[in-house]
């Protein structure tokens, strides 16, 4: 079932809680970070750039995970994408037919990921790999998104995306707190930190705060901390001057209802899921019918929209009345071009990953 984080992982209120959850977090966190210690992960024949969070929840990774592949793209490369499909019935690994699956069976990532580039998904990571490694027109690069507690899989760039307005809250390890392990055993395993400031105008400069950037140096961080936000892709005029209700169901809500405000969209309405929420045809009644007492433009996510596709009942009819705002991650101009740096010299270690390989082969 999605996670329904609370609140006060991101307040200074109910603190007394965290310290009462303090002894499960202490074990959960030790079992982590021992099992990412002493894992024997799988090296595939493909580079694997990883992209994942230090925290439960949503932080960006869907959107600089699409950005990295079409970077790829356009320096002739050949990405695929690897994903758990996390909300979806399929172990995989399964290469992902956006014309025949649906978003029950794969997840909704996955659906979104593939209209970018071949897609994979897999609980295995390292099976999802291997299928990849197999198919006839063989990617030259593996763009994983999340994953980067997964220790099955060896990685030749390790990106963190951390959300600027939430930051990594209370800095306590699930459930006292948001993170998945302990923060100073996670930066070990990091080769970048991009922090997503969220929604920016189309040519700003995304603002970064100072205080985040010196936790991090203070504890002793020494990789690129790179800055990004969130822009549109959806031409604007189709909504300009429209009133509109809003509903997502994603990591972080807020962040989506804003980037429509910032945008000049009159929200008159914002409904908030939970992350990965699967809409019934209730839910979908409902907002139907508030949309029409409203006189509203229906919007929503691009993950939200693909769970809605497959459906004939009212969900279907939800769908096909909602516009899926489209989103892209985009960085400072000098921080994407050392993120295009440490792209480069990952895709470049292919030659030696297969030269390591038909060493301790012999």
């Amino acid at each position: 079932m999605p996670l329904k984080e609370p609140s006060w992982w991101y307040s200074d209120n109910a603190q007394h809680r965290a310290r009462l959850l303090a002894p499960l977090s202490y074990i959960y966190g030790r079992i982590t970070t021992r099992r990412l210690r002493y894992a024997q992960p799988y090296t595939s024949l493909i580079p694997v750039i990883c992209v994942g969070n230090f925290t439960a929840g949503g932080a960006g990774k869907t959107p600089l995970t699409i950005l990295l592949a079409e970077h790829l793209n356009s320096i002739g490369e050949k990405p695929a994408l690897l994903t758990r499909g996390y909300g979806g019935s399929l172990p995989g690994p399964h290469l992902v037919d956006p014309a025949r699956d649906n978003a029950s069976r794969t997840g909704d990532e996955a659906l979104l990921l593939a209209r970018c580039a071949p897609t994979v998904v897999a609980r295995d990571r390292a099976e999802g790999a291997r299928l990849l490694e197999t198919l006839p027109d063989r990617p030259t690069a593996i763009v994983m998104d999340d994953g980067l507690q997964n220790p099955g899989l060896a990685k030749m760039l390790r990106l963190a995306v951390v959300d600027a307005r939430r930051g990594v809250g209370n800095c306590r390890v699930i459930p006292s707190g948001p993170l998945r392990a302990p923060l100073l055993d996670q930066l070990d395993l990091v080769d970048a930190i991009i922090i997503n400031a969220g929604p920016i105008e189309p040519d700003q400069e995304p603002a970064v705060p100072r205080p985040l950037i010196e936790m991090f140096r203070q504890m002793r961080f020494r990789g690129p901390i790179l800055r990004g936000g969130i822009v549109p892709r959806t031409d604007l005029a189709t909504l300009k001057g429209q009133t509109v209700l809003a509903f997502a169901g994603i990591g972080h809500p807020e962040r989506f209802f804003d980037t429509l405000r910032l945008c000049g969209i009159n929200v008159a309405e914002a409904v908030s899921f939970k992350d990965h929420h699967f809409f019934d045809a209730g839910d979908a009644e409902r907002l139907l019918f508030r949309a029409k007492a409203l006189g509203a433009q229906l919007v929503t996510t691009e993950k939200d929209h693909v769970r809605l596709l497959s459906y004939e009942d009212q969900r279907g009819e939800l769908a096909a009345r909602t516009t899926a705002f489209q989103i892209k991650m985009a960085l400072a101009e000098d921080d994407m071009a050392q993120l295009a740096a440490l792209v480069q010299r990952a895709v470049d270690s292919a030659d030696l990953i297969e030269d390591q390989l038909q060493r301790c082969a012999k």
